[in-house]
């Protein structure tokens, strides 16, 4: 009997599920990272559950760490499941090496067309969005606005190139100019320039991070007076404190924010600022989901069988911070998209739902996907 016990001890063990989270918590985009590990890590502490083990490794925004960190999750660390990274080329880099040995990857933001489309896989999951979902309802919303002569730009990297499309494939009115920025670039004395010279009525712009910071503080210094409209990623909480009173008024596009009226929401918004003291971002809520999710599935079936896992995936059956979810037939959300415009709250900068962007939105590379 001893011997029968210390083997089904051994068993438990061995089936406890090992996540592997990559992301990127130095440098540049920083912030973004932690707010996904920290939303992640909340949702796992108020699990309760001692059966799953979390690694987490800072990829410092660059893709050889990134796909070092990976390899070592896998062979040496022997993750089970891999999650956590914000930027597409760091996607591109990982995800089809980590899928094609056979493991999960569930991602919380990253959402590069090329993963969505043809190079969609089984064990492939985004809990947040494909790439262009946010611009393409900063596209409807500016339609809806009446502006008919935009200026927009976007770094040079996958993202970039997938935000231009969103925003291009919904806005209906001609473009004053389209520019693609250095990832990573900080003066936009020469883009700023240009959009004052090109007769444009609005802008549109895709900055994550520190460059949108830079960005906005440059434009409203110009005395150029154009709307702005862009994606939630450059007017998130994260950011908003930087940015000040140059962000005010600005409208964005988000399929979350703290306002969602939903008890699952207020109660990730309560315990976020309880825990952390800072009001949650949108980063912060998709690193919950994402752990939200995978706990989910954990309640239905073992990472070992790959079939029952996968499907239990599928179903996300979880209360979501954005209220109800689900996946389409490449793994990537189908979801409401809100307009929030930037106010002030006290001494603090932050969102509110001001409408719907697009309601029940998949994305444009699903029929490309045959799994």
């Amino acid at each position: 009997m001893a011997t029968a016990a210390l083997a089904l001890g051994a068993t438990t063990a061995l089936a406890d599920t090992k996540i592997g989270m990559i992301t990127t918590l130095s440098g540049g985009g920083a912030g973004l990272g932690i707010d996904v590990r920290d939303g992640f890590m909340l949702a796992i502490e108020q699990s309760g559950r001692s059966d799953v083990d979390v690694v987490i490794e800072d990829d410092q925004r660059k893709p050889d760490i990134a796909v070092q960190l990976a390899d070592k999750m896998v062979q040496s660390e022997r993750v089970d499941i891999l999650t956590g990274i914000i930027w597409s080329n760091l996607a591109m880099a990982v995800v089809p090496s980590v899928t094609a040995q056979g493991k999960f990857y569930i991602s919380p933001n990253a959402g590069p067309s090329a993963l969505a489309g043809r190079g969609c896989n089984a064990n492939y999951f985004n809990v947040a969005w494909q790439n262009d979902n946010l611009h393409e309802a900063a596209g409807a919303y500016a339609t809806e606005a009446g502006y008919t002569n935009s200026f927009i730009l976007a770094p040079n990297y996958p993202a970039g190139k997938d935000a231009l499309t969103g925003y291009k494939r919904m806005f209906k009115g001609d473009l004053a100019g389209e520019i693609y920025t250095q990832l990573g670039q900080t003066d936009y004395a020469a883009e700023i320039a240009q959009i004052r010279a090109s007769g444009a009525d609005s802008v549109f712009f895709f900055l994550p991070g520190g460059m949108g910071i830079s960005f906005l503080k440059q434009y409203a210094d110009s005395g150029v007076d154009l709307p702005v409209v862009g994606p939630a990623f450059s007017f998130d909480q994260g950011i908003l404190q930087a940015v000040g009173d140059a962000a005010l008024g600005v409208v964005n596009t988000s399929q979350w924010n703290k306002d969602i009226d939903t008890p699952a929401n207020a109660a990730f918004v309560d315990s976020f600022v309880a825990k952390y003291d800072r009001l949650p971002s949108l980063y912060a809520s998709q690193g919950f989901d994402t752990a939200q999710l995978i706990l989910s599935a954990l309640d239905k079936a073992d990472v070992s069988d790959a079939d029952a896992f996968r499907e239990a995936l599928r179903a996300a059956d979880f209360d979501s911070t954005r209220g109800d979810f689900k996946f389409g037939p490449n793994h990537h959300p189908v979801q409401t998209i809100y307009a929030r415009e930037v106010i002030k709250e006290g001494d603090v900068f932050t969102n509110k739902i001001i409408g719907v962007a697009l309601e029940d939105h998949a994305d444009a590379y699903v029929t490309d996907c045959k799994m």
